[in-house]
Formats: structure tokens, sequence, C-alpha cells
């Protein structure tokens, strides 16, 4: 694996939240469940200490809820799930998205006919 630049760092930074909202959508997960699906993506893998301060930043600005369920003899998980002011942050955040690559694949292409 090569050495992350500080560019992909960045890039992941600025996306973080998005790409939160994004997994959270189709399903409650638990923290580590979470963590686990972003690190099958190649550039989503973050640590446990990046991502349990973002889930309770979000939980306290009502982006997210939070609960705690007891599955079995297992010791209960914290279950982070996407609500409907959250569903609306992620179809705003999406469409900024979209116009962004929009934008930057303009740039590229005309960069390329000049």
């Amino acid at each position: 694996m090569k050495a992350e630049s500080k560019w992909d760092v960045q890039l992941r930074k600025g996306s973080l939240e998005l790409v939160i909202l994004a997994a959270l959508q189709p399903k409650a997960l638990y923290g580590l469940e979470l963590l686990n699906y972003l690190h099958e993506f190649e550039t989503m893998k973050i640590s446990e200490g990046t991502l349990y301060p973002l889930l309770d930043r979000l939980k306290r600005e009502g982006i997210i809820d939070a609960n705690w369920v007891q599955e079995g003899e297992l010791r209960p998980r914290k279950y982070y799930t996407l609500n409907q002011q959250g569903q609306q942050r992620l179809t705003d955040m999406n469409a900024r998205w979209q116009q962004s690559v929009n934008d930057i694949h303009a740039l590229l292409k005309r960069t390329k006919t000049n």
C-alpha cells in the first residue's frame, strides 16, 4: 500500500460526515460495525478515535439518534440511526457533493482541451 498523501487525509476529513450519514441511511449500525463497514472502502479507513467523537457530535446536533440494544448474552451495543434531520442533511450534502464533483470534472475537462 502506498503512503497516504496529505491531500488524501484532507479529502477524507472533508467528506467524513457525508460518508457516515450515507452509511447509516439504509439501517442502524453499532460503532464497530460502522467502522468495519467503512474499512471496506480504500479511502475511508479511519480510527475509532476519529469515528466516535464524530458520532457524538452528530448526536448532539440532532442529526443521528443513538440507542443501547441488548442482544442476547452479548453486552449491549449502541446503535446509531439516521433521523429525519439527518436524512435532510444527507440530501443537502449529497447535492452539494455532486455539484462539486461536476464542477471539478468541468475544470479538468477544460484543462485537457487547452
